[in-house]
């Protein structure tokens, strides 16, 4: 899964970022890029509308029929339908000399980590589940789906001990960052 950028190249370092909804991924993963030029983060394809507020480049937001063509034609390393959409992770290209971050849900994580053993896991996760309920609501999600992504992320919670994650806590962005950018420094 890792890419080679030349023969006598070392091969690039997979990181897999992934945590329960509304851990703050994608804010985390921005800032983190920001100060790390030699970290190329793969975009997750989905088939879900994008949230209000959200970057209209933080999915390639597709069409199911769409994204089922892709998966096909296996270019994906890894899909789920979760809840009511698909989303999925394309196979890396990334440009030469850069690690790869993923940032995908725990079910994929072990999904690359079979594929590749030498992934980086990375677990973010909320200091409770309190927390993760006050940002799932703020950032606006149906009650419906709190609920639902509540119950997820205690699974995603279990899968990530059982694999052995690397647990980043998300209760101060900053600190938070610089834990993860640490956690990336020591795998290289």
């Amino acid at each position: 899964m890792a890419a080679r950028v030349a023969e006598d190249a070392p091969e690039a370092v997979t990181f897999v970022l992934s945590g329960p909804g509304g851990v703050g991924k994608g804010t985390i993963v921005a800032k983190v890029l920001e100060r790390l030029d030699d970290l190329w983060l793969s975009r997750s394809w989905t088939t879900r509308d994008p949230r209000p507020g959200e970057a209209p480049d933080a999915y390639n937001f597709t069409s199911r029929d769409a994204f089922l063509a892709h998966a096909e034609a296996d270019g994906f390393l890894e899909w789920v339908e979760f809840l009511d959409y698909l989303q999925g992770t394309p196979v890396p290209d990334p440009p030469a000399g850069m690690d790869v971050l993923l940032e995908i849900d725990v079910q994929g994580a072990a999904q690359i980590r079979s594929m590749n053993p030498d992934a980086v896991l990375i677990f973010l996760d909320t200091p409770s589940r309190d927390e993760q309920l006050n940002r799932l609501r703020a950032r606006g999600d149906a009650e419906e789906r709190v609920q639902q992504r509540l119950e997820h992320g205690d699974i995603e919670r279990e899968l990530a001990a059982e694999l052995g994650c690397v647990v980043v806590i998300n209760d101060d962005l900053d600190q938070a960052v610089n834990r993860l950018i640490e956690v990336i420094d020591s795998h290289r």
